[in-house]
C-alpha cells in the first residue's frame, strides 16, 4: 500500500495547485513542460514545487496517476474469457490513452526516477496489470513465444509517442503491430 505523507492544509492546497498547473502545461507542452512555469501558474516558488516533487518524473507520476489507475482497474475487471483479445484490447486502450494524454508515453518510458520505495509508479502499475494479461494470453497460446511484458509496453509507448494526439492512428498502428505478434 502506498504511504502518503500527512500534509498541512496549506501544503495540500499547494500540492493540488502544482498538480493542476502541471496537468495543464503537460497537456500543452508534453513531458518537458517548464517546471518554472508550473510553479508560477500554481502560485508557489520553485523550492515549494521541488519539496513536493523532487524530480520531473515524480510530478509527471502525480499528473497521470488517476488515469493510469482507471486503466488498470478496467483490466482487472476483465473476465479472462478470451485472454488474447483482452490483452490486445487493453494494450490498444493504453496506447490510445497515452497518445491522447501528451507526455504520458514519454513519462512511462522514463521509468520511476526519484520515487521512494513506498510509491508505486504508473509504469509499475501498468506493468503489473500487463504481466497478468500476458500470462493469461500465453497460457492459452494467444501470444507468440518470447513476447514479454516489457516488449509490449515498449511497443505501446512507441506507437503512442509516434501518434501523439491522433487516437485513430494509434489504434490502427497498434493493431497492425499486434497482428505481427500473434502465432500463425
Amino acid at each position: 500500500m502506498e504511504r502518503v505523507k500527512k500534509l498541512r492544509a496549506d501544503g495540500l492546497r499547494n500540492r493540488e495547485r502544482i498538480v493542476a498547473a502541471a496537468a495543464e502545461l503537460v497537456a500543452r507542452d508534453g513531458a518537458q513542460a517548464s517546471l518554472e512555469e508550473v510553479a508560477q501558474r500554481a502560485g508557489v516558488g520553485s523550492a515549494t514545487l521541488h519539496r513536493h516533487f523532487p524530480s520531473r518524473q515524480t510530478l509527471l507520476e502525480a499528473v497521470f496517476r488517476a488515469g493510469v489507475a482507471q486503466l488498470c482497474e478496467r483490466a482487472a475487471a476483465q473476465r479472462g474469457e478470451d485472454p488474447g483479445a483482452e490483452l490486445a484490447a487493453w494494450l490498444e486502450e493504453v496506447t490510445v490513452y497515452a497518445a491522447t494524454h501528451r507526455g504520458l508515453a514519454t513519462a512511462l518510458l522514463a521509468g520511476p526516477d526519484g520515487l521512494s520505495p513506498e510509491e508505486v509508479c504508473c509504469t509499475d502499475m501498468l506493468l503489473g496489470v500487463l504481466d497478468v494479461l500476458v500470462a493469461r494470453a500465453s497460457s492459452v497460446g494467444a501470444l507468440q513465444a518470447g513476447a514479454t511484458t516489457k516488449d509490449l509496453m515498449i511497443l505501446a509507448n512507441a506507437v503512442a509517442v509516434a501518434t501523439e494526439n491522433d487516437p485513430t492512428a494509434a489504434s490502427r498502428l497498434l493493431r497492425l503491430a499486434l497482428a505481427g505478434i500473434r502465432p500463425s
